[in-house]
């Protein structure tokens, strides 16, 4: 009998099936790619929400968790997914600046942002009104992470790449039965393609689409991420990841011309050069109306857990979630009840 059954290898799947192996627990990973937005992720870690000058909810306690893991996870399978940049937040005005100073004076925000702006000069960006720059923040090639981490669990016998096959289930008082598999747990990490989860797709999860460009522009020369309307990601070789838009009404994962269009739109109220549209692709963040995840167990069935509603944070939020899950089947830990689903049954 395996330990876990764990549908989905995106961040959230990647993280609770490291936390597992670590526990040296038996597991059993089917891709089950029904929503692939981890794939097509922006990658970006930060700890604070810029719009408002923020504190992300749990940011300090998120990166204490996840970058010890993910770190583990590149000196294990020998890649780096990892890469650390400042993110500097463009300022429009007096008032701004004042509002930077102000929030960066905070005990809770004064670790991740900079007291001090970043006057440098940017080849065409014009900020009069300089730049505040945020701590702890990067980005990961989430794309090298997934497949890193898939060819690892096929190379130890833990990874299927059969569609996951929700009536094949049969339930036990101790365990459950998949086809010829036996395992105490699931763990459905699935994205957005929990709506078509039957044991769990009355919970709300929304979803928001997000599209992104990639840019090629040799006179932009960035070693920073700038944050503005949206952010301008330098991933080598003269490209850049522009992203995202929102769009709370769209769930496919294909890309439109409304998206590169408003995301060409906005770029150019930030530089004034010329750029090249390399690709342009999308995704549909799974998202959820009181922007809290969805995590813990079927109020039926016991042997049966979700992990999900990561959003727009999911490179902080995977690990930190995915450990209390963990901790909650395993030692019945109880979980934060922001986070708890039985925060949506109770509502019913």
């Amino acid at each position: 009998m395996i330990d876990y059954i764990i549908v989905g290898n995106g961040l959230a799947g990647i993280s609770f099936s490291e936390i597992a192996l670590n526990a040296n627990k038996k597991i059993l990973v089917f891709d089950n790619n029904s929503q692939p937005s981890s794939r097509v992720a922006g990658g970006l870690y930060n700890p604070v929400v810029l719009k408002r000058f923020s504190e992300v909810w749990k940011a300090k306690e998120q990166i204490d968790f996840a970058f010890p893991l993910y770190h583990h996870i590149q000196k294990k399978l020998n890649v780096t997914f990892d890469f650390e940049l400042p993110i500097l937040r463009k300022l429009y005005s007096i008032e701004e600046q004042n509002n930077w100073f102000q929030a960066a004076d905070k005990p809770n925000l004064s670790p991740f942002l900079d007291a001090t702006l970043v006057k440098k000069v940017f080849s065409n960006i014009d900020s009069p009104f300089h730049y505040g720059k945020v701590n702890h923040t990067g980005y990961l090639n989430i794309s090298i992470l997934i497949e890193a981490y898939s060819k690892y669990l096929q190379s130890i016998n833990c990874f299927s790449n059969d569609t996951f096959d929700y009536n094949a289930i049969e339930f036990f008082d101790d365990h459950i039965l998949y086809k010829n598999t036996k395992a105490k747990n699931i763990i459905f990490a699935e994205g957005f393609g929990l709506h078509a989860n039957p044991y769990f797709n009355d919970l709300p999860l929304d979803g928001t689409k997000g599209e992104l460009l990639i840019i090629k522009s040799p006179s932009l020369d960035l070693d920073v991420v700038i944050k503005s309307s949206v952010f301008i990601l330098p991933i080598g070789n003269d490209l850049y990841k522009v992203g995202a838009t929102y769009d709370w009404s769209d769930k496919s994962n294909t890309p439109t011309e409304a998206g590169k269009d408003e995301l060409i739109s906005k770029l150019k109220e930030i530089i004034s050069c010329d750029f090249e549209i390399v690709n342009h692709f999308a995704g549909v963040r799974p998202t959820v109306k009181d922007r809290r995840p969805l995590v813990g167990t079927h109020p039926t069935y016991k042997q049966i857990h979700v992990l999900n509603g990561l959003g727009t944070r999911g490179v902080m939020l995977g690990p930190y979630l995915a450990n209390q899950l963990f901790q909650h089947i395993e030692n019945n830990d109880p979980l934060e009840k922001e986070i708890d689903i039985i925060r949506c049954y109770k509502k019913k």
